[in-house]
């Protein structure tokens, strides 16, 4: 019996697993009995969070923005567990700077860590999936690509690349049976919005005057939207960017 179950068991990695968003993602699927590696560049936060999730919880130590430890990472995993059938590319970084301050520098940070490292490690868990023509990729974009938002321009050109990437790997891996879709998260109440929030209660004000549901979404909403398009019930749906919002996206 046990070992039918094992074999069943599907292999999820989730970046940035380790706090917020991420965290709530990888203890979905681990109640639902998906075996899920989470990577982060914090080994404390990381062990914490195995602790909390139990031995169906595994976690890799890995800086993303550092491309050429990707592949070793993820054959790292495959060899370990077998396959990947699930990868959720939520790790990403933000900063808050007027336009004409940001650097090229600050620019090309956030592009590395939440562009071109989420092209890297989709490519090379790609590879893994295509000889099984079946895997479910959920990146995590932003409201900041819905419509803009000032102070954050590497932030929203970064989310935005990930929209247009969703659809572009979207069209060329579903007919090989990978799914890519994406969940573009509202105003969420983690620990970081509230410092934000908290601190500049005009900008509180704005972002619940412009959700038509009037309040802050929680990080089990996000993980409930993701864990549908890593299931069968979402096995007809691909290239789609799922605002999780409360209604703010479409909010006056």
């Amino acid at each position: 019996m046990n070992s039918d179950s094992n074999a069943a068991t599907k292999v999820a990695i989730v970046t940035g697993g380790a706090s917020g968003l991420g965290y709530a993602i990888a203890e979905k699927f681990v109640q639902q009995h998906i075996r899920t590696i989470i990577v982060g560049r914090n080994e404390e936060k990381l062990q914490a969070a195995k602790e909390q999730f139990g031995e169906l919880c595994t976690y890799k130590v890995c800086d993303l923005s550092d491309l050429a430890q990707i592949p070793g990472l993820v054959h790292e995993i495959v060899e370990e567990f077998g396959q990947v059938d699930i990868l959720v590319n939520n790790a990403g970084i933000n900063m808050k700077k007027p336009f004409e301050e940001v650097t090229d520098e600050d620019f090309q940070r956030i592009i590395l860590t939440n562009v071109t490292a989420v092209f890297a490690l989709s490519r090379e868990v790609v590879k893994d999936m295509l000889p099984r023509n079946r895997g479910s990729i959920i990146n995590i974009s932003s409201m900041a690509s819905q419509y803009g938002i000032p102070k954050v321009i590497a932030y929203t050109a970064s989310k935005s690349a990930i929209e247009g990437m969703t659809r572009a790997m979207a069209v060329e891996l579903s007919p090989e049976g990978i799914r890519v879709n994406c969940v573009a998260p509202g105003f969420i109440a983690t620990d970081m919005s509230a410092k934000a929030l908290n601190n500049d209660p005009e900008r509180k004000n704005k972002v619940l005057s412009r959700t038509p549901m009037g309040k802050l979404g929680t990080p089990a909403d996000v993980a409930e939207a993701v864990y549908y398009y890593a299931t069968e019930g979402a096995k007809y749906v691909t290239g789609t960017v799922l605002p999780v919002d409360g209604g703010n996206s479409v909010g006056f």
